[in-house]
């Protein structure tokens, strides 16, 4: 089974007035390929900056961050994100649908990114609103759904190119209690279905539950 995430004595430092913070200190962490792993810490602790660099949007002051076995410490940013866009999918606390666009086309949009045939695209989209139950509202703006329907739109669109790993910021914050529980199950679902691996900053301790693997961070040190 190939590492799809490893870490060695990775930091990061942010400046800030004639110093500096510390938002990261001494990371070493391996996310293994169908990992679902929950990132727990107060606000402040680094949980965003980790997810920033897993997901490849970031870079480390100091140390080494392989992707897929390849240290990519020094990638070029036109690598990157060639590799956000094929390997990388994103879930967010605030949903960030495009608000112009259909429910099938925030899903369809990677995929266009990704030059794939127009075909091929309407078969892997129709079959992803089936699968996240949204087919009926395929041609919905996101302001005319709910918010548990939106974040099940972002899964669809995270989970569309078929991606080695999800990162997901919050993901059940901005959603009541029966919602909440309905988006942990289908993240869930998808990730024993396709294998995908997750790697989820929460507070929701109904979410951290469900993962295999729980990290804590304080003050930029992994626990």
């Amino acid at each position: 089974m190939t590492d799809i995430i490893h870490m060695e004595n990775l930091s990061k430092q942010y400046p800030q007035g004639n110093g500096q913070i510390d938002a990261l200190r001494g990371i070493n962490i391996t996310l293994p390929e169908q990992s679902f792993v929950a990132l727990l810490g107060p606000s402040g602790s680094g949980k965003s900056t980790l997810l920033n660099i897993c997901g490849l949007i970031d870079k480390a002051t100091q140390g080494a961050l392989y992707f897929c076995g390849k240290n990519i410490s020094h990638a070029s940013d036109k690598t990157l994100t060639t590799l956000r866009r094929r390997q990388l999918g994103f879930i967010f606390q605030g949903f960030n649908l495009v608000p112009v666009m259909s429910v099938y086309n925030n899903i369809e949009y990677p995929l266009i990114l990704s030059g794939m045939p127009t075909k091929l695209r309407q078969q892997q989209v129709n079959a992803m609103l089936d699968t996240v139950g949204l087919t009926r509202f395929k041609k919905h703006l996101p302001d005319q759904v709910s918010g548990g329907q939106k974040q099940r739109v972002a899964i669809a669109r995270a989970l569309i190119t078929q991606p080695k790993l999800v990162i997901a910021d919050e993901p059940t914050a901005n959603l009541d209690t029966q919602t909440a529980t309905e988006i942990i199950n289908l993240m869930h679902h998808m990730h024993q279905d396709l294998g995908t691996a997750f790697i989820i900053a929460t507070h929701d301790e109904r979410m951290s539950s469900r993962c295999n693997t729980t990290y804590q961070l304080h003050d930029g040190v992994l626990q």
